[in-house]
């Protein structure tokens, strides 16, 4: 079922022509949706809100439908399983988005902390983190989390 997924992703991606630009050794959209489900996990709970908000977000960010989003949460999730660290995610962001591009991966993590109107210790550390291994500023990742906010407020 991974496979099947990966082949679908990485066949549409090499026909996306903005993403043409380098091999993808692992589907960006795997590694996205692997930091979400990372930020989802770490309080220690994972709840089907949590599951439904990200989807949402996949579902809007890439363009996909509920089954294809399902799919990459699925195959996300194992990827996620496997790893030690976040390293080859946000490795695998680096070497294939801009910085417009990681600052939009921020702000679907901003998105998803914010469901809940809240933002815990845990929360601010690993955003903070994440944004470290994106190569992204403090003013950046502020930046991004204001824009997030300000779209819920409105």
């Amino acid at each position: 079922m991974i496979d099947l997924v990966k082949m679908f992703f990485s066949k549409r991606g090499r026909n996306d022509s903005s993403r043409q630009r380098r091999e993808r050794p692992h589907d960006i959209r795997i590694a996205t949706c692997a930091l979400l489900l990372e930020m989802s996990h770490i309080d220690g709970k994972f709840s089907a809100s949590e599951r439904e908000r990200i989807l949402s977000i996949l579902k809007r960010n890439f363009d996909l439908s509920d089954e294809h989003a399902t799919a990459l949460l699925e195959a996300s999730n194992e990827e996620l399983k496997g790893s030690i660290d976040l390293w080859q995610f946000t490795n695998c962001i680096n070497q294939n988005y801009s910085t417009e591009e990681k600052l939009r991966v921020v702000e679907m993590v901003w998105d998803l902390v914010y469901a809940d109107g809240k933002l815990d210790k845990h929360e601010d550390y690993l955003v903070h983190k994440l944004a470290t291994l994106l190569r992204l500023t403090h003013k950046q990742l502020i930046e991004a989390k204001m824009k997030v906010k300000k779209i819920e407020l409105e």
